[in-house]
């Protein structure tokens, strides 16, 4: 096969749709591509046929390099769409349905999208109409079924001649044009846009081929949103790409269906986050995800209860992946067989690293990257349409992580998911890890918040109801977790928040903590002063008794302080009252001091 990087680069000279339309001549028109979430079968052909034709009909509606926003689950219809446009020219920009109108709008403003195409079925389904409504004072709408009507002989002609001309028929950008703009999840922030090229899109898909090897017989399984990249790239491009059906499932939140059509459609290969493999496995019967040989997970840490459930109760293996949409995302990730706990596995070929120290941790450092997967850079609603490019081709990942001698990857958190405690760091990451080891059947998110004393404090957010810090500290000091580590205060809530992506929403769960830490100080100072211990007792009866003692003691020495003075006034002839003045006024707070006392 030769050198895995030369051959990166060389594949990655290829547009997305010419990349996809030579998998679909190598694989077979008749070669199913896509099962959708209905159970039915989309071969290469019918793709292919149905991008042209709609592709078309969108260029009717839109301008020649327009970016235009596709609001659509993960679907055949989202797919469609995307090749669609990208066959003539336009460029998708993936959109969060899931995100409100406000975070929606911004995207569309920072990447210049002025239409978004979705589907009036979808709308109806996932009860977005107030959302459409919102959504069209900034842009118009352009729904599919409407599209569909709307073709012509010219697009039908189009479909049927396309795949076979397509060097003629198709648009045919440059590999370093944009391919499409995702946007980043707004966990921690306001969401901002990220530029990815054709090459950036089709490099990842070669730089996760040349790590992780696939069987021939592999179908892949994908609930994951195709507006994150994680879906778009390696849940739904990367099988097509490399000819094996993957099947799409509209929600990754059907926790009980999910299992079902997994063992109904033989898959063996599923994309998930810990979060949601952890409810699959929980809702399913034994043996329902038996046909699974790997399941890839990112956008969180696995947990070890999540790994050893999946291989004990179903016999598949979970790989660990890490990724960031700014590098299409895949950065790094476990292979079968070599699973290495507490890592992410090594980074894929073709990728630079460099670690920035960070005041206050040992052993690891800010991670920085490069490679041809990194972004084109950055769309803000600031400067609508202005592309920034990262420093020197290096991306600043924001994540603090360390590498061991053998490549071997390990996440520590973000730098912003650090609370900084009396002059030492703690990590988020460590804090949720602990809580996860104690209660595994529950789901834990840490915030940071402001404190008076020691600059910040940790609070634990989790959907545990009976939560004793107790617990939590005694199972940190038998595993040499610093104390500082375990927060001194636990909201329990209902539900931890979760984002389409499966990622815990760290907004909603700083809000949680905000309202939880009032609700708790409330609570504190209307709860009437317990009753003391009887060690509690005895200690106070002991210090009275002390101080008692102390202050007879202060009365004894005052007294005998006064009589030597009378004694030197005597000698001294002073008159009878001038002589007495003094002593008496001695003996008066001797007197003082003995009444305190008693």
């Amino acid at each position: 096969m030769g050198d895995p990087v030369k051959r990166i680069e060389r594949r990655s000279k290829r547009s997305i749709f010419q990349a996809y339309l030579e998998s679909a001549r190598k694989n077979g028109g008749n070669t199913v591509a896509l099962v959708d979430g209905d159970g039915k079968n989309f071969t290469f052909k019918e793709i292919t046929r149905a991008a042209f034709a709609l592709g078309g009909a969108l260029a009717r509606k839109t301008a020649s390099k327009e970016n235009v926003g596709v609001l659509m689950p993960t679907s055949a219809g989202a797919m469609i769409a995307f090749f669609a446009l990208l066959a003539r020219g336009r460029t998708p920009a993936m959109l969060n349905f899931t995100s409100g109108s406000r975070n929606i709008l911004a995207a569309c403003k920072a990447a210049q999208v002025s239409r978004i195409v979705t589907a009036k079925k979808f709308i109806e389904l996932a009860n977005l109409q107030k959302l459409v409504d919102e959504l069209s004072a900034g842009v118009d709408i352009v729904y599919l079924e409407d599209v569909k009507a709307e073709l012509n002989w010219r697009d039908k002609a189009l479909a049927v001649a396309g795949p076979f001309l397509p060097t003629l028929l198709a648009a045919n950008p440059h590999h370093d044009d944009t391919g499409v703009f995702l946007f980043t999840s707004g966990t921690e922030g306001d969401p901002k846009g990220v530029a990815l090229s054709h090459r950036n899109i089709i490099a990842n898909i070669e730089q996760i081929s040349a790590h992780v090897h696939l069987l021939p017989t592999d179908i892949f399984f994908n609930p994951l949103p195709t507006f994150h990249c994680y879906g778009l790239t390696a849940g739904a491009l990367w099988p097509i790409l490399n000819g094996h059906p993957v099947v799409f499932h509209p929600s990754p939140l059907q926790t009980k269906i999910i299992p079902k059509r997994i063992f109904d459609t033989g898959s063996t290969v599923l994309f998930a986050t810990d979060t949601f493999l952890s409810q699959y496995m929980r809702a399913s019967e034994d043996g329902a995800m038996s046909s699974l040989r790997i399941a890839v997970c990112g956008a969180e840490r696995v947990r070890d209860e999540t790994r050893q459930a999946a291989e004990k109760r179903f016999s598949f293996e979970v790989l660990e992946g890490y990724g960031v949409t700014e590098c299409s995302p895949v950065l790094a990730a476990n292979q079968p067989g070599d699973i290495r706990a507490g890592t992410v596995g090594q980074m894929l070929p073709g990728i630079e690293a460099k670690l920035e120290s960070v005041e206050g941790l040992e052993n690891a450092g800010r991670l920085h990257v490069r490679g041809l997967n990194v972004m084109k850079g950055y769309v803000t609603a600031d400067a609508p349409g202005v592309i920034v490019p990262p420093d020197e081709g290096w991306h600043d990942t924001g994540d603090v992580v360390a590498i061991n001698e053998g490549g071997y990857i390990s996440i520590r958190g973000r730098l912003k998911r650090f609370a900084k405690i009396g002059g030492e760091m703690v990590s988020l990451a460590v804090v949720e890890n602990c809580a996860s080891a104690v209660w595994p059947d529950n789901f834990h998110a840490a915030a940071i918040l402001p404190d008076p004393k020691k600059g910040e404090q940790v609070i634990l957010v989790t959907d545990r109801k009976d939560a004793p810090r107790g617990l939590l500290l005694a199972w940190a000091q038998s595993h040499g977790v610093p104390e500082i580590a375990v927060p001194k205060k636990i909201v329990t809530v209902d539900e931890v928040p979760v984002l389409g992506t499966g990622k815990i929403d760290f907004l909603k769960v700083r809000t949680l903590a905000e309202e939880g830490l009032i609700a708790l100080e409330a609570a504190k100072q209307n709860e009437p002063a317990p009753e003391p211990t009887k060690a509690e007792l005895k200690k106070r009866a002991a210090e009275e008794k002390a101080e008692k003692k102390r202050v007879e003691k202060e009365a004894r020495a005052a007294e005998k302080a006064a009589a030597a003075e009378g004694k030197a006034a005597a000698k001294a002839d002073l008159p009878a009252d001038k002589a007495n003045e003094q002593p008496r006024a001695a003996n008066d707070d001797a007197g003082d001091v003995k009444d305190a006392a008693e």
